[in-house]
């Protein structure tokens, strides 16, 4: 078996289905008997939502969503101000027209993310088993034996790699011996779960208080359903009983009301907010990914997102490796997002110490959407122009329209997306073809290139920050959508393409 992934959630599910998808056959396995239940990681952010329209199933999760709503404060039943989610973290919304095609911070409650990615997963081939745990794995110079429990009987399988992908406390990194350094909130608790309400009007993020917002009640409308996901922070010598009646108490006392009424706990859970992070994402064939490498307050909406982007990240490489390319090629996983991984822990905390305040000026806005991810400086990065400009290789490869098609559409797959801005790149795109096969797509952006109009082509060359004066400029964008390659000629593309 190429690939054993640990773990059924957001980040096993997306990585089995990017691996899927490549031809690679791998097993997913999960001690749960059934995928996760609750709503808890509820935002995807624009850029999940662009992972999600190379994964196929784009179309499933807007019908199944909505937009983010409005935050709606209260102080006993009067309402004090509705914010936007942007409103609410000082951050501008991202436009469409700026290459973002998904604009939007979708709610989505995570056991409907899981269940769309599972039927995604078995569409296309993809193999899973829940109720089997893994309890034990060694690994040698060619693969990994995994011990694994079902039905109470033992079994070994080997696997060329394996993933843990097993959230917060998982058993590979433990067993695996990696640090998780960090800190823990010692003197709180999150109270969290699934509910019916009565007594509320409107699609909201109703905050309910009796005046003080640290002193907040919250229920969320999830989009689908008739449940609210509700979250309150306890103080550590507090803690309740995790029971209807308990969170009903916390409502009453905190919104200082009693016109809303709650029923049918469907899921509850009580955690600490931690915030650490692997020293390892590698070792030897077996990988970290997800809550399995970094955990973090859910303040911002940044834990599934990031989870997501780490095995979008792996996927293609493995996928590589296991077709020929040099095993190096998977030590640039941690390069890549143990930066990530870092920004985002450091982004989370503060946003949870803001505490729902009112936003304080910042000298830029943070980035909640992860549109602004980059592997700038990194070893897949090469800007091999003399000047880089505001777009440089390492970054997201940004959106834009081309004819009747986006260019989103030509980066859809498995393979390189290469893109000669200018006539006189023509020359140069066709070589690379010619050398590369069906490894590599191609497009001429210029006036009178096929579908091209004046409009879109200004549009691409203003998203992709180039001057249409200058001579042709080639961008080579990876299979995960970043840009691997900006050069002048195709020496360096051709270089790069060798090396993977």
């Amino acid at each position: 078996m190429p690939v054993l992934i640990v773990g059924a959630g957001p980040t096993g599910l997306t990585l089995a289905c990017d691996l899927a998808r490549r031809g690679i056959a791998c097993l997913v396995v999960d001690k749960a008997s059934e995928l996760f239940a609750g709503s808890r990681g509820k935002g995807l952010q624009p850029r999940t939502l662009e992972v999600f329209d190379d994964l196929g199933l784009i179309d499933a999760v807007l019908d199944a969503g909505a937009p983010f709503p409005s935050f709606r404060m209260y102080e006993g039943t009067r309402v004090r101000w509705t914010r936007t989610v942007y409103d609410m973290l000082g951050a501008p919304a991202p436009e469409r027209g700026h290459g973002v095609p998904y604009p939007n911070v979708w709610l989505l409650p995570q056991w409907r993310t899981d269940q769309l990615l599972l039927d995604r997963l078995l569409e296309l081939g993809g193999r899973i088993e829940l109720g089997t745990e893994l309890v034990d794995f060694v690994q040698d110079d060619t693969a990994v034996t995994a011990t694994l429990r079902r039905d109470g009987a033992l079994q070994r399988v080997r696997a060329r790699y394996l993933v843990g992908a097993d959230g917060g406390r998982s058993f590979v990194r433990k067993a695996l011996g990696v640090g998780f350094a960090g800190e823990t909130f010692e003197t709180e608790r999150t109270l969290i779960g699934d509910v019916r309400a009565t007594g509320l009007t409107g699609t909201h993020c109703h905050i309910l208080t009796t005046g003080d917002v640290t002193e907040r009640f919250s229920l969320w409308s999830m989009p689908g359903t008739d449940y609210y996901q509700f979250v309150a922070s306890v103080a550590a010598e507090e803690v309740p009983e995790l029971t209807l009646e308990s969170v009903q108490k916390i409502l009453d006392e905190r919104s200082g009301r009693s016109d809303i009424q709650l029923s049918d706990l469907k899921w509850i859970s009580l955690y600490r907010v931690n915030v650490r992070m692997v020293d390892r994402f590698r070792v030897g064939r077996v990988f970290l990914a997800g809550d399995a490498a970094h955990v973090h307050s859910s303040a911002s909406g940044q834990g599934l997102n990031t989870s997501i982007q780490d095995a979008y990240n792996l996927g293609w490489k493995l996928a590589a490796v296991l077709s020929g390319a040099p095993d190096d090629l998977l030590d640039t996983y941690a390069a890549e997002r143990a930066p990530v991984a870092a920004d985002v822990l450091g982004l989370s905390t503060r946003l949870h110490h803001r505490n729902f305040r009112d936003v304080e000026p910042e000298r830029e806005s943070p980035d909640i959407f992860q549109l602004k991810v980059n592997y700038r400086g990194g070893p897949l990065a090469v800007d091999a122009r003399r000047t880089p400009r505001r777009v440089r290789a390492g970054d997201r490869a940004p959106d834009a329209q081309h004819g009747a098609a986006r260019l989103f559409d030509l980066f859809r797959g498995v393979h390189f997306t290469l893109l000669g801005f200018g006539t006189d790149s023509a020359g140069a795109v066709a070589e690379v073809v010619r050398a590369q096969g069906a490894k590599v797509r191609a497009q001429v952006i210029a006036p009178g290139a096929a579908a091209a109009t004046a409009d879109t082509v200004g549009a691409a060359f203003h998203n992709y920050d180039l001057d249409p004066t200058e001579p042709g400029t080639l961008v080579l964008v990876r299979p995960d959508g970043y840009i691997g390659v900006i050069a002048t000629d195709p020496a360096p593309i051709q270089a790069y393409l060798a090396t993977l």
